[in-house]
């Protein structure tokens, strides 16, 4: 049915009798409208309906039109709307199912749905059970008044109460449709002072999501996943909460001035380490696979708190991190090049993400863990105590007679560990360093042990002539 026959159905039905009254906020006035009861038939899904917003964004950048005026759009809506909440689309069906259409819904005079998608969705479902869905009618179609259509939109769909059934990503992306929007004709504070009265929130908050999307979009370029606004919804991830950490850090360390939460010197480029690192991460949250607080050690806090904050272990950090994943990025761009015409865009993309976590995650992870240590060690400096009783602890967990603790490697690391430990106690007591040496020789077990007898030898002789020169700088002094 187009736009001109839908249009005159509805004004036919005005002219009956209305079901009812509604009072509606138009043009900042509250007015009663008469609600009518309108054939299903007659009405359009809003495509760029909040909860789907993001859905149909990723659509729109593959060069999808999605017309929700034909048999095809309207299945891939009420497909993106069944699975924006699946199970509570499971109750409220069940609900309408047994009591109806409890909540009225708002169309424009040419019957587009500008509040009520999800339901009219549904009782498209239960048909024939149900063919009417109850609205106020406004006295516009949507292009006639769109500022204010949209402003309505938003006060119903996002106000304090209706938000949180929302995904993730959708607050964030749009505020910032309706800012780009907006700034056509008004100055920027302007435009979110009028954002914020829609939403219900402070224009603090505003100028948050917007940051927020402004991190998200600069995500998706880092991908190459650009405007593929999917691929950063995933509500049962936690994407989320690493978005809202990436953003206060930028904000703090790359907002022009030297921070003192950061390590001295820093510079943007740390600061770009910094951003990619933890897009990275958030790429890998995929599910449970790792737990995101730990997350919060690269760079939340003060300075003792995260590893931004020391410039030897951020280096070691970021150093280690880019060598597990540089080449697993190289690996998946190869093996898994993006399929920017792909029926199913998301799932595609899914899938590549799903190939990269599980190239990176188990390195990324253990460089996190390794560092956290590191962080510990650093603030226990003034607590040798602690610090010698942890490393006791890890020496004393080594299985000796396992086969890998005579790779050379490990020896070299065990002699450099001994070398350290040895240094230190020189510099402090040369008597505990003379009994450690005396001690060693001793254990020495000549019988088991294989040698090479000229080393040996060779050895002996320098420990000797080295004994005798102390003894006489000893007695001499």
């Amino acid at each position: 049915m187009n736009k001109e026959t839908r249009t005159q159905k509805i004004a036919e039905i005005m002219l009956r009798d209305a079901y009812g009254k509604q009072d509606i906020l138009w043009h900042d006035r509250l007015e009663q409208m008469s609600v009518f009861e309108i054939p299903l038939e007659y009405l359009v899904y809003n495509k760029f309906n909040g909860r789907i917003l993001s859905r149909t964004k990723t659509l729109e950048k593959q060069g999808r039109n999605v017309n929700p005026e034909t048999k095809e759009g309207k299945f891939v809506i009420e497909e993106l709307l069944w699975r924006s909440k699946v199970s509570k689309n499971e109750i409220t069906k069940k609900d309408i199912s047994i009591k109806g259409q409890l909540k009225i819904g708002i169309v424009t005079r040419d019957g587009i749905v500008i509040d009520g998608n999800r339901r009219l969705m549904l009782l498209n479902k239960l048909q024939p059970k149900y063919r009417f869905f109850k609205a106020v009618v406004l006295p516009v179609a949507l292009e006639d008044d769109p500022i204010e259509v949209e402003k309505l939109e938003t006060t119903y769909q996002m106000g304090e109460d209706e938000k949180q059934g929302y995904n993730p990503i959708e607050k964030y992306l749009k505020a910032k449709q309706i800012y780009n929007k907006l700034i056509a004709e008004n100055a920027p504070e302007n435009a979110i002072g009028q954002i914020a009265n829609w939403m219900g929130e402070e224009k603090s908050e505003i100028q948050h999501y917007l940051d927020v999307m402004d991190v998200i979009d600069e995500y998706l370029q880092y991908l190459e996943y650009d405007g593929i606004y999917a691929m950063a919804d995933t509500p049962n991830d936690g994407k989320e909460d690493l978005f809202l950490y990436l953003k206060k850090w930028l904000k703090t360390f790359g907002d022009g001035k030297e921070s003192t939460k950061a390590f001295d010197g820093y510079e943007q480029l740390d600061v770009d380490d910094l951003k990619n690192i933890c897009f990275d991460f958030v790429r890998a949250k995929i599910g449970k696979s790792y737990d995101g607080k730990s997350f919060r050690h690269i760079a939340d806090g003060q300075r003792k708190n995260h590893f931004f904050g020391d410039a030897k272990i951020w280096k070691d950090f970021a150093d280690t991190h880019f060598s597990i994943v540089s080449p697993a990025v190289k690996k998946i761009n190869s093996e898994y090049p993006i399929d920017y015409n792909s029926e199913n865009i998301e799932a595609s993309l899914s899938n590549r993400d799903a190939k990269f976590r599980d190239e990176v995650l188990e390195g990324i992870a253990h460089n996190l863990e390794e560092h956290q240590t590191d962080l510990g060690y650093l603030r226990a400096a003034d607590k040798p105590l602690e610090l010698v009783t942890s490393a006791r602890k890890a020496i004393d967990s080594i299985q000796q007679g396992h086969k890998n603790f005579s790779q050379p490697e490990v020896l070299e690391r065990v002699e450099d560990l001994i070398q350290t430990l040895t240094g230190m106690l020189i510099k402090k007591s040369p008597e505990e360093t003379l009994s450690l040496v005396l001690s060693l020789l001793q254990g020495i077990d000549l019988d088991s042990a294989r040698f090479d007898e000229e080393i040996m030898l060779a050895n002996i002789k320098n420990v000797s002539k080295a004994a005798y020169q102390m003894e006489k700088r000893i007695k001499a002094s």
